[in-house]
């Protein structure tokens, strides 16, 4: 079973256009997150070390390139649709607080998140769709965009190639190691991110309350009339 899932995969990864498919997968990931991307720029990078084929270069810039485009389309989604659409994907509880989390990362780091948002699931959607909406500035917009495709592209290429060239017998299993590195940081990054999140979350409270100062304090006495 194992080898007839191997030989398949070298057959698609072996293929003339699995650049194209990387560069549609990617683009489709951008704007729709239920695509994984990921995966697939990881098993390139996998058979990359494993056979030769496909090219990691090829495999990172194909990547990098679909996730430029399509973090665009996302943008002008965003742009054109506007609030409505965002308030429709935003409809549970947990793609309402990505957005939110999007559009105060926004304000408060600008064009940064755009680099970090494109490591946390769903968080890229929700940010390049938050751009469009507030109308960031396109030239910004692509600036960064640009460093986040191609970083994302040869960390995942990176990932892949490395779990590939350690098993390279066994390319299944270097799949598996890829993606679990791939996983592990993921989940470091959305741990970071939450701790962060309670931490303002906490000290914003506590400025509130220490500006609106105690009621009835036990210090303060009452002045005599005179």
């Amino acid at each position: 079973m194992n080898d007839a899932i191997i030989d398949f995969a070298r057959d698609v990864m072996g293929s003339p256009w699995v650049y194209a498919v990387i560069f549609g997968v990617a683009l489709l990931d951008g704007f729709f997150p239920a695509v994984p991307s990921e995966t697939l720029v990881i098993t390139g990078g996998v058979f990359a070390a494993a056979d030769g084929v496909p090219n990691l270069l090829f495999v990172i810039l194909a990547g990098a390139a679909g996730a430029f485009v399509g973090d665009h389309v996302s943008y002008f989604i965003g742009r054109t649709a506007g609030t409505r659409l965002r308030h429709r994907i935003a409809g549970g509880k947990r793609s309402g607080a990505m957005f939110a989390w999007a559009e105060k990362q926004l304000n408060e780091r600008g064009g940064v998140i755009l680099i970090i948002a494109r490591y946390i699931p769903g968080g890229r959607t929700a940010v390049t769709l938050t751009c469009g909406t507030v109308e960031y500035p396109l030239r910004k917009f692509s600036f960064f965009d640009a460093i986040a495709a191609l970083s994302w592209g040869v960390y995942s290429g990176m990932i892949g190639y490395v779990g590939g060239h350690a098993f390279e017998d066994n390319p299944l299993l270097g799949l598996g190691v890829g993606l679990g590195i791939a996983l592990t940081i993921t989940g470091l990054v959305e741990l970071i991110r939450h701790r962060i999140g309670v931490r303002n979350r906490r000290r914003a409270e506590a400025e509130a309350e220490a500006a609106s100062g105690p009621e009835g304090s036990p210090d303060e006495k009452p002045q005599e009339l005179v």
